[in-house]
């Protein structure tokens, strides 16, 4: 007779440091007012959602994703500006690329490094050490700024595979110095690494790297930049792209799943960049607002510090994050408390740039909370 081990004898299967891990959470937002994952507050206008819903309606379910990818790649392209002699990956949001390129430079029998700023998005050491990478951490400066002298450092001792530079950061919102950010990518190109520009929030930055890629192709031939439409517009379409060098795209596809881009995803994407004006002015408008939330901030008693934001959050510093988050969730405001992040986010809430009802929503809930 067979005997069966009981169930969770088998998740002794599953590896010990999974198993010790936290699972990202995504907190319960009904009747809540959600400012605390910077998506964009305004939805298609009536008669775009209506010509969206034909089109994906006409769809063939039936079929698995084909040459229509190659059409979104192309629109892409032109859409970002892409360099000659690039090509692109297509994933299931920029998560799922950070995912392919930890897998794609994992060297079987000689852990390879990956460097980041820190703080920074969590995804990255998270993907480092489930796809077997040791995570070099570099801290910023007190006032987030990239501290060079130890990123040069840490880059000459580690030599690593693949350098993240986010352009704006998460969840500090900052746009760094040009030339800071091109010296680290000579440094990393001096001992053949890649340098990954993570551009989740290019729509509200007020520069971009792929003007350097363009510029200074030579000097940039190791970059790879990242984006995601998340921040364009379309958080739950979950599309992210990766432009690089031809050579190193067809390499990464090689580890990509066949089929990771639905048909859904890419026929909601075409659409939306053919209607690119509409979420660019979008975008201005919240660029628009997020100078207004960061002086009503700043007059706010009880925010100790208000950073700069190049992106579509904004971060600050208050006498307890803990009782002021939970006091703002009370009155049926979501915000981020990321003071658990990093050390040098205690006290720490990012707040998410909305439209000026949800500002306003969040900054009585906030003033009302500290």
């Amino acid at each position: 007779m067979t005997t069966i081990a009981p169930p969770l004898a088998a998740l002794n299967r599953i590896r010990a440091d999974v198993r010790a891990m936290h699972a990202y959470g995504v907190q319960p937002s009904a009747g809540m007012l959600k400012m605390d994952a910077m998506e964009n507050p305004f939805r298609l206008p009536a008669h775009l959602q209506a010509a969206l819903g034909q089109r994906l309606g006409a769809l063939a379910l039936n079929r698995y994703p084909g040459e229509r990818l190659n059409d979104l790649k192309a629109a892409l392209a032109k859409y970002a500006g892409m360099p000659e002699g690039h090509g692109i990956v297509l994933g299931n949001g920029s998560d799922e690329l950070i995912t392919l390129l930890a897998l794609a430079c994992a060297q079987p029998g000689e852990r390879a490094t990956m460097l980041a700023p820190m703080p920074g998005f969590v995804m990255y050491p998270l993907s480092a050490q489930l796809q077997g990478l040791d995570f070099v951490g570099v801290p910023l400066t007190p006032d987030f700024e990239l501290d060079e002298p130890a990123m040069l450092a840490a880059i000459a001792q580690h030599r690593p595979a693949i350098t993240y530079i986010a352009y704006p950061n998460n969840p500090t919102a900052t746009l760094w110095d040009e030339g800071a950010v091109q010296r680290i990518i000579d440094a990393v190109g001096a001992q053949g690494g890649f340098v990954v520009m993570d551009e989740a929030y290019q729509p509200f930055a007020s520069r971009t790297w792929i003007d350097r890629m363009r510029a200074e192709p030579a000097r940039n031939a190791h970059v790879l930049l990242m984006r995601t439409l998340s921040k364009f517009g379309l958080a739950g379409v979950r599309l992210g792209y990766l432009i690089a060098p031809a050579a190193v795209t067809t390499e990464i596809d090689k580890v990509r799943p066949p089929y990771n881009v639905s048909v859904l995803n890419c026929e909601a994407a075409l659409f939306a960049l053919e209607h690119a004006d509409v979420f660019a002015d979008q975008a201005a408008e919240l660029r628009a607002q997020r100078t207004l939330l960061m002086q009503a901030l700043r007059a706010l008693p009880g925010i100790e510090k208000c950073w700069d934001s190049e992106a579509n959050m904004v971060l600050v510093r208050v006498a307890d994050s803990a009782t002021t988050c939970e006091g703002m969730k009370k009155r049926k405001v979501l915000v981020k408390n990321v003071s658990t992040m990093h050390p040098m986010l205690v006290n720490c809430l990012r707040l998410t740039v909305g439209n000026a009802d949800d500002n306003a929503q969040m900054l009585a809930a906030l003033q009302a909370s500290l």
